[in-house]
């Protein structure tokens, strides 16, 4: 218990988190922090979608790990579900694209429940601008929960693969599509305190 307070004190936001996240995997290995950080229920791509904890079972870690830092936070109105996004380096410093990760935290700590990103180059900020959810006035509708990613074998032969989520005050919602060549859409909304606007959109090209 004492141990849970300290590591929710020492990470008390999703930008912390992401700092924290990118510091492991220089500090114990690549796939041993997304393993680290990563929901049960955490989704990623391959370019399919597929469950994180099958894709980092027994994965081994890079003699150097991949660096990145948050550009972007998109915060929920109760400060409990965040999507970061921001650049990516490769193991010898060079641009590799950008990422973008869903956060959620529990009782405890932060996980991460979404990981994708793609090409294209993007400037490591001196620090990361956050954007908040309005808190005015009561986002409306239902949560919305996530549905499970497809199997492999599913996703072969479905036309879209697809997901969603939103965040417990439903002041922060995503949603994400992959047709069956592995092009991938995501898009992130932020409520204002009258509409929901679209703060995010990634649109990542078939491999």
């Amino acid at each position: 218990m004492i141990a849970a307070l300290l590591f929710a004190a020492s990470v008390p936001t999703a930008v912390d988190a992401e700092y924290a996240f990118a510091r492991d995997a220089q500090r114990i290995g690549q796939w041993s922090a997304f393993r680290k950080w990563a929901d049960k229920d955490a989704v990623t791509f391959t370019p399919q979608a597929v469950w994180a904890r099958d894709f980092l079972k027994g994965r081994k870690d890079p003699p150097k790990a991949i660096t990145w830092v948050p550009a972007r936070s998109f915060v929920s109105c109760d400060g409990r579900t965040a999507v970061n996004t921001g650049p990516w380096f490769q193991a010898d410093g060079k641009p590799g694209g950008y990422f973008t990760t869903v956060w959620q935290r529990d009782r405890e700590n932060w996980r991460w429940a979404y990981d994708g990103g793609g090409p294209g180059t993007m400037a490591a900020p001196r620090s990361p601008t956050v954007h908040r959810a309005a808190c005015t006035k009561r986002a409306p509708g239902a949560p919305i929960t996530a549905p499970p990613a497809l199997t492999p074998k599913q996703a072969r032969t479905t036309p879209e693969d697809n997901g969603r989520g939103q965040s417990a005050d439903r002041t922060l919602g995503w949603d994400w599509k992959v047709d069956m060549k592995g092009a991938r859409v995501l898009r992130v909304y932020l409520w204002d305190g009258k509409r929901y606007d679209q703060v995010l959109y990634n649109e990542i090209p078939a491999p």
